[in-house]
């Protein structure tokens, strides 16, 4: 394949990305837009391993089929629930890939300028790949290429060991609440100094134990980075993640000289931080201490909340929709678990069969992922005309008659308005108490997977639907029908 055909390729699949990443933004364009990044992908890969100087085919094609179809096997197995840490997982992979290129280039780095340090030009010229590439490097750019190495071994191994910690607590084998050793911020101010210390050394040619010691140090960042960071700040840092796996597949791209490669990597990296500092604001957290593994906190503890939750059943559920007019459904991680969200939609479908309004109320950080809730409701076949953001519909819940809640606990937290000591204070939240009546379907009376007490279920309007959020509608469904 020519190197016009290769950059052509390389060109459309940087145009399809770029219409996959403003499609994914609507729920109607979305297939679509899934579609334009496989189309996109494919391309890539066949231009990438068909393309010039490229060689040791009876070793690349085997690897690509067998990832291929690994990850073909992982997609089609994975629950919709296990997709926050699956998403987390691959972005490990991509930190890991970064740090291996990075060291592997500087050994072959080392290898060329030894061979042109014995003035053997024979085995110069015959230099194949990116051995070549490196071989004809100026000294400025040499500069250069250990600039990008250091950056992309940096970020990835940030991005790696960061990213199995989010996997550890999204998958639930790590404790969600967060974590730091004695020392917090300044071990990893320390590290970092280190880090950069290392890298002068590198610069200056110390060799590649420097690169290996710096990205020891990194990985220490990335867990104890992610490790001090909440449940309730985990899709932030999943988009965090997504941006800082993008950057790191720049500096891959920077390394190994693969324009395209560049361009898709400052695509996610660049969307994943704007995603970021969108839901930072939706939290009322300041960006730059989400990222900094929750730097700063409440001055005091919480205020303890006082009552007592009252229960009811299926039969009292059913007699509040019955007489309701106006329904507001406040989906949450819960319903992921039960799987719900088809039983949720034939409820939808029957109380607006009867002449009542059904809306659904999404938080931008509900579940564990962006965009988690929207994508199982469509999924379920929920219209996509009701389901409306939280800007959208809050001013709605005085004037609504029931608000149902399945699965979710701080997104609907009173304590972040009235406790200036609680741990989501000042986050905006879904004002589901100044509903006539409140109903919160939940598996028990937990804190949930945030830990944070929730006064909203100890108020007067506010009534406990305990069981599994799909086994207790499809109770409610067999009595209403």
């Amino acid at each position: 394949m020519s190197i016009g055909i290769v950059s052509a390729a390389y060109i459309a699949a940087a145009v399809l990305f770029i219409l996959a990443l403003g499609g994914l933004s609507n729920q109607e364009k979305a297939k679509r837009a899934v579609w334009y990044g496989i189309v996109g992908m494919g391309l890539a890969v066949l231009g990438t391993v068909f393309g010039p100087g490229i060689g040791h085919y009876w070793l690349l094609i085997p690897a690509v089929l067998i990832g291929g179809y690994a990850g073909y096997e992982v997609a089609r197995r994975v629950e919709m629930t296990e997709m926050p840490q699956l998403v987390a997982a691959l972005h490990s992979f991509v930190g890991l890939a970064a740090v291996f290129i990075g060291l592997n280039a500087q050994l072959e780095l080392s290898h060329v300028l030894a061979l042109k340090a014995a003035d053997d030009g024979a085995a110069v010229e015959a230099l194949r790949g990116f051995a070549s590439v490196l071989a004809h490097k100026t000294p400025v750019e040499i500069s250069i290429l250990k600039v990008e190495v250091f950056l992309g071994i940096f970020i990835g191994a940030v991005t790696f060991t960061g990213s199995v910690v989010a996997f550890g607590k999204l998958a639930g084998r790590i404790d969600g609440k967060p974590h730091k050793l004695p020392g917090g911020h300044m071990l990893n101010l320390a590290a970092l100094l280190l880090s950069i210390a290392l890298g002068y050394l590198y610069f200056t040619g110390a060799g590649i134990w420097t690169m290996v010691l710096m990205a020891i140090l990194a990985g220490f960042i990335g867990w104890h980075l992610i490790m001090g960071i909440g449940g309730a700040d985990m899709p932030v840092v999943v988009s965090m993640l997504n941006s800082y796996s993008g950057w790191a597949a720049a500096a891959i791209g920077f390394t190994l000289g693969n324009d395209l490669l560049i361009v898709t990597g400052a695509l996610v990296g660049s969307s994943g931080a704007i995603l970021s500092y969108i839901m930072c604001k939706a939290m009322n957290r300041h960006f730059v201490s989400v990222i900094l593994g929750g730097f700063g906190g409440t001055g005091g503890p919480a205020a303890e909340v006082e009552g007592e939750m009252i229960a009811i059943d299926a039969d009292g559920v059913a007699a509040a929709l019955e007489d309701a007019d106006s329904v507001i459904i406040v989906p949450g991680y819960g319903m992921a678990v039960a799987q719900a969200q088809n039983s949720v939609s034939v409820l939808t479908e029957h109380l607006r069969k009867q002449g009542k309004t059904v809306r659904f109320a999404i938080h931008p950080v509900a579940g564990r992922l962006p965009g988690h809730m929207n994508v199982l409701l469509a999924e379920a076949k929920v219209p996509y005309d009701i389901v409306m953001e939280m800007d959208e519909i809050n001013e709605d819940f005085p004037e609504t008659d029931v608000a149902i809640v399945i699965g979710s606990n701080d997104i609907v937290n009173p304590a972040a308005q009235d406790d200036p000591n609680s741990p989501i204070a000042g986050m905006p939240v879904l004002e589901v108490w100044k509903a006539k009546q409140v109903f919160v379907s939940k598996r028990g009376q937990g804190t949930g997977y945030s830990g944070i007490e929730n006064p909203l279920f100890y108020k007067e309007n506010t009534r406990m639907f305990y069981g599994d959020a799909k086994q207790s509608l499809d109770k409610l469904l067999s009595i209403i029908r």
